[in-house]
């Protein structure tokens, strides 16, 4: 049973449905044990996904999964501090050991405290082959270390992106709890919303409705322009502005739902009436998301649903895209597969994709963002249920 502190948490069954997915990795490559470090839980994934418990405010969390024993967490904590769990602690299940230090990104000299502890643990365990996950996003200081022991290292990414990508039963319905809990926000927010409030008044509000209905944590960007001017998404630090009646208000809920999975949804609300160019533009990309949705299916290459997806915005009249257009999510907000040219991942059954078209001509800031399950035959039904249109206020 998980300790009663856990707003939420998994299921053992899934967290050992995950680690013999990867157990059977590690066996075909014969690997000893695997590395990965997270910052925070937005873009921390890896580190919850194998212990359900993730990094948070920048304080590194450091996970060796080994092929052989519990697993090892390296955190931040005052020095000399261990903790043997021996694989049977309630709320860091699967973990034999956690070590602290006192590090911090802030502070340039105290990462190398945590990278000779993840380097202490590994040559006491005894290992050879390592693979790692992400090493170019690992801190410099830990491949220094690690890089001087007598160990063959592996990119283990690739083969554990393809496991987490494709989810569960228990993964999916927590996805969708996640896109419910935004519906409710969203409709929450339209009865909220009005002339005299600044944009930041109306993302705390959708912020702690989340957390009230079940949310960790997460993002939303937002901005509120007269009609005829963008209303862009940024980020809480420019949301001061002051809304008034009768201009357009654009939100992008990126918070998690409970359980921790990721979605994102994002509409155009006006508060008076829509030009008919902001219903066009928002129409435009309507029809932009459903031709990218319309090649979606197993076995499908990122990197041609994103070529298409430019031809079809250029046959448009509009610009090629330049951001990030579609990408996976679940503990992450951004993960695998991405749609974009230099993707290598295949689509398959059960990802979860966002799919948010857009563009901005400096009059409009035209978007639609929801997410979808690719499915055995092609993409499932929105999982969304907020309306696709400019609500009207």
């Amino acid at each position: 049973m998980v300790e009663q502190s856990f707003i939420t948490s998994t299921s053992i069954v899934e967290l050992e449905r995950r680690w013999d997915a990867v157990l059977r990795v590690m066996a075909a490559r014969d690997i000893d044990a695997v590395i990965m470090q997270g910052f925070d839980d937005w873009l921390g994934g890896y580190v919850r996904w194998f212990t359900d418990v993730w990094a948070t405010n920048g304080y590194p969390r450091t996970v060796i999964f080994y092929a052989d024993r519990p697993m090892t967490i390296i955190e931040m904590g005052a020095f000399d501090d261990v903790k043997e769990l021996n694989g049977k602690d309630p709320l860091h299940r699967g973990v034999g050991k956690i070590v602290c230090s006192p590090s911090f990104f802030s502070v340039g000299y105290t990462p190398k405290n945590d990278a000779k502890l993840v380097s202490d643990e590994l040559r006491h365990a005894g290992v050879k082959r390592v693979g790692l996950l992400t090493p170019d996003s690992l801190r410099h200081s830990m491949m220094c270390e690690i890089q001087e022991l007598d160990l063959e290292l592996i990119d283990l990414t690739d083969a554990i992106d393809t496991v987490k990508a494709v989810k569960s039963d228990e993964e999916i319905a927590q996805i969708k709890a996640a896109c419910h809990m935004q519906d409710i926000v969203f409709e929450a927010v339209c009865g909220f919303i009005e002339p005299g409030m600044r944009d930041l008044d109306v993302t705390n509000f959708a912020q702690s409705e989340a957390h009230r209905l079940g949310s960790d944590n997460g993002l939303i960007l937002c901005s509120s322009a007269q009609l005829g001017v963008s209303a862009r998404f940024k980020p809480r630090q420019q949301q001061g502005r002051i809304i008034q009646s009768g201009e357009h208000f654009s939100m992008l809920l990126e918070v998690n739902g409970p359980g921790g999975m990721y979605a994102e949804v994002a509409r155009t609300l006006v508060l008076g009436k829509a030009t008919q160019k902001l219903k066009d533009e928002f129409a435009l990309m309507k029809e932009a998301q459903d031709h990218t949705l319309s090649l979606i299916k197993p076995g499908a290459h990122p990197a041609e649903i994103a070529a298409a997806h430019d031809a079809w915005m250029i046959k448009n009249g509009l610009p090629a895209e330049r951001r990030l257009y579609a990408h996976g999510q679940g503990y992450d907000l951004v993960e695998r597969p991405l749609i974009r040219a230099d993707e290598t991942m295949l689509l398959a059954a059960n990802m979860n994709l966002a799919v948010h078209p857009g563009y901005d001509d400096e009059t409009v800031f035209a978007v639609i963002c929801d997410n979808y399950l690719v499915t055995d035959t092609g993409v499932s039904d929105c999982l969304h249920k907020t309306e696709k249109k400019i609500f009207e206020l």
